[in-house]
C-alpha cells in the first residue's frame, strides 16, 4: 500500500468524526444537553488520532520526503498544510476549554464548543480535500514506489510509537459507537 493511500483511508475516519461532531453541534446550538464523556472522547480522537498520529505521519515523514523530492515547503502546498494543521489545533484547544466549562456546569459553554467545532469542521473538510486532490497527487508523482513503501512502514512504526499498539483499532471502535448514537 502506498503511504498516501493510508493517509486517504484515515481521512475517511476523520470525516466520519466530523459528521458526528456536526450532529453534536446541532444539539448544542439547540441547547440540548450532550454527554460530556462523548465530547471528551471526541477531543481525544482529535488530539491523538488526528494530530499526533495522522498529522505526525505527514509532518514527520511525508512532508520531509516530499521536500527531499523537490517540493518546496515555503510558498507551496506543504507550507499551507502546516498552517492549516496549526489552525486546527487552535480550534481543538478552543473546544477543549469550552468542554471544561461545560463539564463544570456552564451549559452556555455549549455555544463556544459548537462555534469552535464549526471552525474545525470547515478547516478540516477543506484541508482533507486539498490533501486528497492536490498534495497526495504531487506526492504520488514525485515519490518512488520504494519511498512510498518505506514511508508506509515508517507510518506503522510512528503509529505504534506515538499512540500505542491497538489504539488505532480503539479509535475505530469509538467511531462505530458514536456513529450509532449520532448518525442514526
Amino acid at each position: 500500500m502506498k503511504a498516501t493511500e493510508q493517509l486517504k483511508a484515515e481521512h475517511e475516519g476523520i470525516k466520519m468524526m466530523l459528521s458526528i461532531l456536526d450532529r453534536i453541534c446541532l444539539r448544542l446550538e439547540s441547547s440540548e444537553k450532550v454527554d460530556v464523556n462523548h465530547l471528551e472522547q471526541i477531543l481525544e480522537f482529535f488530539r491523538i488520532f488526528v494530530d499526533r498520529c495522522h498529522h505526525g505521519k505527514e509532518e514527520d515523514l511525508l512532508f520531509p520526503a516530499m521536500e527531499h523530492a523537490g517540493v518546496p515547503k515555503e510558498g507551496g502546498p506543504i507550507g499551507q498544510m502546516l498552517v492549516e494543521h496549526d489552525h486546527g489545533r487552535g480550534y481543538v484547544k478552543g473546544m477543549a476549554d469550552a468542554v471544561a466549562e461545560y463539564k463544570a456546569g456552564n451549559l452556555e459553554a455549549g455555544k463556544a464548543i459548537a462555534e469552535n467545532a464549526r471552525g474545525y469542521i470547515a478547516t478540516l473538510e477543506a484541508h482533507i480535500q486539498k490533501e486528497n486532490m492536490v498534495l497526495f497527487s504531487i506526492a504520488d508523482s514525485r515519490l518512488s514506489n520504494e519511498t512510498q513503501e518505506r514511508l508506509f512502514e515508517e507510518f506503522e512504526q510512528l503509529e505504534e510509537h506515538k499512540i500505542g499498539l491497538g489504539r488505532h483499532e480503539e479509535f475505530h471502535g469509538l467511531l462505530d459507537h458514536l456513529a450509532k448514537v449520532y448518525l442514526k
